[in-house]
């Protein structure tokens, strides 16, 4: 079942490269290989699945709206309950190539609840990636302090440089 590292990997399957969009999931074999990772099977039904909903969630997290999307992942969708040693156990009932997509989509779910207001998208606007702050002030702006902020705070200096008047 996929986790946070999971949702994150799939939030974050389209970065910007060289000013360019690329779409680390438009390999089929890409997708599979991310799919067996995490309890997949691989396969054109379960890649269409999943592409479904990462575009839906990062749809989603950039404001826009992907009800329709998302409710086509999770339709008929059941939770069941099933009694353990441990407790109950929560199993969901989908069609087999259908069960990762909504798993990516619960596990979202779990986050927005768990950690109100904690996935977002990158400050950058050239950026496409997301991050999940972990930070105690929730404070946290970039994909990466390395990459993207240390990118937007030297853009930021450069200009107030150009606008400060020299004294001669």
């Amino acid at each position: 079942m996929p986790d946070e590292q999971a949702l994150m990997q799939a939030l974050n399957s389209t970065p910007v490269v060289d000013g360019r969009r690329q779409d680390l999931w438009f390999d089929d074999h890409e997708v599979d290989r991310w799919a067996r990772e995490h309890g997949g099977l691989g396969g054109g039904a379960e890649r269409r699945w999943l592409r479904t909903a990462r575009d839906a969630l990062q749809a989603v997290e950039s404001g826009t709206s992907a009800e329709s999307r998302l409710r086509r992942v999770l339709a008929g969708v059941r939770k069941v309950p099933r009694p353990s040693d441990s407790g109950v156990e929560w199993h969901v009932q989908v069609p087999p190539e259908r069960r990762l997509a909504v798993e990516l989509v619960l596990v979202w779910s779990d986050v927005k609840e768990r950690l109100p207001g904690r996935l977002r998208p990158c400050e950058n606007s050239e950026c496409r990636l997301f991050l999940l702050d972990r930070s105690r002030a929730n404070s946290a702006r970039w994909c990466s302090m390395k990459t993207c902020g240390n990118r937007l705070k030297a853009r930021r200096h450069q200009a107030r440089a150009r606008d400060t008047p020299r004294h001669e």
